[in-house]
C-alpha cells in the first residue's frame, strides 16, 4: 500500500474514532442515564426540549428550560412515568429554523424520543413539524403563537401530534387591536417581522381594529422586515410616516430593538403610541433599543400584550420557581411547565413511552369531566389508579381543543421610564 493511501485510511479511522467520542460525550452531557424510551429499548420516556437557549429569543428560552426541569424532577421525585425517571435530552434552536429541523430530526431519529417541549419561534415550529409528524413525535410548545398552525391544523396536516399551552394570536392579535381601540386610538399602523409569528399577527390585528371601526393606515403596503436585515429605514417609514397615533408593532428582540432604534433616531417615535407584544417582553429589551438624552428609555410608556398565566397551581409554582433559582417567572415559564407537565400526563394515561400512543391522551388528560388537580404527583398518582384527570395547570386550565389550541386572557404591561417591565391590567380577546 502506497504511504499517500495509508495516510488517508489513517485519517478515516481517527476522524471515526473523533466522531464516535464527539458523539457520547455530547450524549452523557446532555442527557440524564436511564434505560431509554427508544422502540424495543425500555418502557422509560424520553422527552426532548427545543428551545433557544441561544440566539434572539434566548432570553425566553433559557428561564423555560429551568421550568421543564422543574417537572421532571417533580415526577421523578414521585415515581417518575411509566415506572421509571423521565430522561430529558435537550437541544437548542439556537432561535434559527435550520438548526431547529436538524436537532428534532435528532430527537426523533438518534434519541427517539416520543415527545418534545418547543419550539418557541413558530418558524421553528414549523420546521421542525416537518420532522416530528412523520417520525409520530408529539410536540407541545409552549410558546409557538401563529394561526398557522390552526389552519393547517384544522386541515388534518398534524395528525394530532401537535399542541401549544400558549394561545394563538387569533386570540392575542385580537386582545392588542382591542386595547388599541380602548385607548382610544382610530388610526394606526403595524410593523411585523416577516415569519410565521409576524404575519399572522398582523393579519388578525388589521381585521380586528378594522372590525371595531379602526383604520390601519399602512393595510395596502404593510411594512415587514426581513430578520436577517441590518438597515431597517425603509420598513420604519413605511409603519410610521403616515402620522399615526399608534404603531402595533410584533417583533423579536435583537432585531425588533434596531428597528425601533431606527425609529427613533429618525424622529418618527414622538407622539406615537407603541404597541408591542409578547416576542419583546423582556427587561433586556428596553435596555437594547436605548435611552434618551435624559436617562430615561427611548420606549417608555410602550403597552404591549402577553399571555397570562392564571392556574390554580401558579402561587405555588411562583414560590418554587422562587426559591429554586432565585429569580420571578417570566413570560411563558408557566406555559414551558405545563407542556412539559401534559406529555408525563398523556405517557402515563396511554401506559405508553411512544408518540403515536401519547397523542392519543395528551388532551384528554386536561379535560372535563375528570377529577380536577393541580398537583403533578397527586395528578400521576391518580392516573396510575386508572382515574380520569382534568389536570389544571399553572398557566391555566389548558384545555385543548381538537386543533391542540387553549384559549387563554392575556396580561397588559408597560415600559417604565427606568426600562422595568410592569403588568397594569388584563384584557381578553
Amino acid at each position: 500500500m502506497s504511504l499517500g493511501r495509508w495516510l488517508t485510511r489513517l485519517w478515516l479511522i481517527l476522524l471515526a474514532a473523533l466522531t464516535t467520542i464527539v458523539v457520547v460525550a455530547c450524549n452523557q452531557g446532555t442527557n440524564t442515564p436511564t434505560t431509554g424510551g427508544n422502540p424495543g429499548g425500555g418502557q422509560g420516556l424520553k422527552v426532548g426540549v427545543l428551545l433557544p437557549v441561544t440566539g434572539d429569543l434566548s432570553a425566553f428560552g433559557q428561564p423555560m428550560v429551568k421550568a421543564i426541569e422543574m417537572a421532571v424532577e417533580t415526577a421523578n421525585s414521585c415515581g417518575g412515568v411509566l415506572g421509571q425517571p423521565v430522561q430529558l435530552v435537550k437541544e437548542d434552536d439556537r432561535t434559527s429554523e435550520t438548526a431547529g429541523a436538524e436537532a428534532m430530526n435528532k430527537l426523533a431519529t438518534i434519541d427517539k424520543v416520543g415527545a418534545v417541549v418547543g419550539a418557541f419561534g413558530s418558524g421553528i415550529s414549523s420546521a421542525a413539524l416537518a420532522v416530528a409528524v412523520p417520525n409520530q413525535v408529539v410536540m407541545v410548545s409552549p410558546a409557538s403563537t401563529s394561526t398557522v398552525f390552526t389552519e393547517r391544523a384544522k386541515k388534518g396536516e398534524f395528525q394530532d401530534f401537535w399542541n401549544r399551552t400558549a394561545p394563538p394570536d387569533t386570540y392575542q392579535a385580537a386582545a392588542l387591536a382591542k386595547l388599541a381601540y380602548n385607548k382610544g386610538f382610530r388610526k394606526v399602523s403595524t410593523i411585523v417581522i416577516n415569519n410565521d409569528y409576524g404575519v399572522s399577527f398582523e393579519k388578525v390585528f388589521v381585521e380586528t381594529f378594522k372590525a371595531l371601526g379602526g383604520q390601519i393606515l399602512n393595510e395596502q403596503d404593510p411594512s415587514r422586515y426581513d430578520p436577517k436585515a441590518t438597515t431597517f429605514e425603509a420598513e420604519v417609514r413605511k409603519a410610521f410616516g403616515n402620522k399615526p397615533e399608534a404603531v402595533a408593532a410584533a417583533l423579536y428582540p435583537d432585531t425588533g430593538a434596531a428597528v425601533l432604534k431606527s425609529a427613533y433616531e429618525l424622529g418618527l417615535l414622538e407622539g406615537v403610541q407603541l404597541l408591542l407584544t409578547d416576542g419583546v417582553q423582556t427587561e433586556a429589551f428596553p435596555k437594547a433599543v436605548g435611552t434618551k438624552p435624559d436617562g430615561k428609555m427611548i420606549i417608555a410608556g410602550a403597552l404591549g400584550t402577553v399571555p397570562g398565566a392564571d392556574g390554580k397551581g401558579l402561587e405555588q409554582f411562583q414560590k418554587d420557581y422562587q426559591a429554586k433559582y432565585n429569580q420571578p417567572i417570566g413570560a411563558f415559564v408557566p406555559h414551558a411547565y405545563d407542556a412539559t407537565t401534559l406529555i408525563l400526563l398523556g405517557a402515563e394515561a396511554a401506559k405508553s413511552n411512544q408518540g403515536a400512543q401519547i397523542k392519543t391522551k395528551i388532551r384528554a388528560v386536561a379535560a372535563p369531566p375528570g377529577t380536577e388537580v393541580s398537583n403533578l404527583c397527586e395528578a400521576l398518582k391518580l392516573v396510575r389508579e386508572g382515574q380520569e384527570i382534568n389536570y389544571q395547570g399553572v398557566s391555566g386550565n389548558v384545555d385543548l381543543d381538537s386543533n391542540g389550541d387553549v384559549q387563554g386572557a392575556y396580561d397588559v404591561w408597560t415600559v417604565e421610564a427606568d426600562g422595568k417591565i410592569k403588568v397594569v391590567d388584563r384584557i381578553s380577546a
